[in-house]
């Protein structure tokens, strides 16, 4: 038995009932959107905008995430397979060797992250809504979800980092005895940090529209793209790369979110 570190190994399941099982994953997945929607209703009301218009942008946010992030992971992470099994894009099945039940395993962030802005630009062009305005408040609280969805990849001992000796090492043990980062929590504690100061500035420090989405960007994928060199490699292609695919992604948007910050500089406050 290994001291000194972490022994990390639940099975990932809250609850079983033979019928029905609740994993973590899906736990948090699912207080990732009732959190985010709890601190959007109290800036929807804030701002005087009409609470149905927020039940219709979970919609297309909630939808958006999840067609980002399963397209973002099959395109990014494992073109080569998906290429020649599209259908397993969208089915969670496997048809290769036999016919098989293999529910949705891959989702991507950055996927995640492109599929929300795109759902936020057909949103506001559908209820006529100002695009800044909402990629703002949806950026206040994409760093809550980002948290609980790092505690769920934890729960589920995936996502894991490099070999350590440091005395916090976990060993994760479904994948080895070695100890080893515990990344997804490094990254949970710096998205709800991330969270606690953009809600208290934006809220407190008004800016003009779409400056905080900026400051979201630049900040969620620099400290993406620093802790990426504590991470195992998710991809097997990654091993020679000076940079992995999750850092390359990270830095076009690390760029755009400065450019919207340069752009957003001015300190007048657009009132509804």
């Amino acid at each position: 038995m290994l001291t000194g570190v972490i022994q990390w190994n639940p099975d990932g399941t809250v609850i079983d009932l033979g019928f029905f099982a609740l994993r973590y994953y899906s736990l948090f997945f699912v207080l990732a959107f009732v959190g985010s929607y709890l601190v959007l209703t109290k800036q929807f009301k804030k701002h005087g905008v009409a609470l149905e218009l927020l039940d219709n942008l979970t919609i297309y946010v909630f939808l958006g995430t999840l067609i980002g992030a399963r397209l973002g992971h099959c395109l990014f992470y494992d073109y080569a397979y998906y290429v020649n099994h599209p259908l397993e894009i969208i089915l969670p099945v496997s048809f290769s060797p036999n016919f098989h039940i293999t529910g949705f395993k891959g989702l991507a962030s950055h996927g995640g992250g492109i599929g929300i802005i795109l759902s936020i630009l057909f949103f506001c062009r559908k209820y006529h809504m100002r695009t800044w305005f909402i990629l703002d408040q949806v950026a206040l609280v994409v760093p809550l979800a980002g948290f609980f969805i790092r505690l769920g990849n934890l729960m589920n001992s995936e996502i894991i980092g490099r070999a350590t000796d440091v005395y916090w090492a976990f060993v994760f043990v479904k994948e080895d005895l070695v100890p080893r980062h515990p990344a997804q929590l490094y990254e949970a504690i710096i998205y709800l940090s991330i969270f606690l100061l953009i809600h208290r500035q934006a809220n407190r420090y008004p800016k003009k529209e779409g400056y905080y989405f900026g400051l979201v960007l630049v900040l969620l994928f620099s400290f993406r793209l620093l802790i990426e060199f504590l991470k195992e490699n998710q991809v097997a292609f990654e091993v020679d790369m000076l940079l992995n695919v999750g850092q390359l992604l990270s830095i076009p948007l690390i760029l755009f979110g400065l450019i919207i910050i340069y752009l957003k500089r001015n300190n007048t406050v657009q009132m509804r």
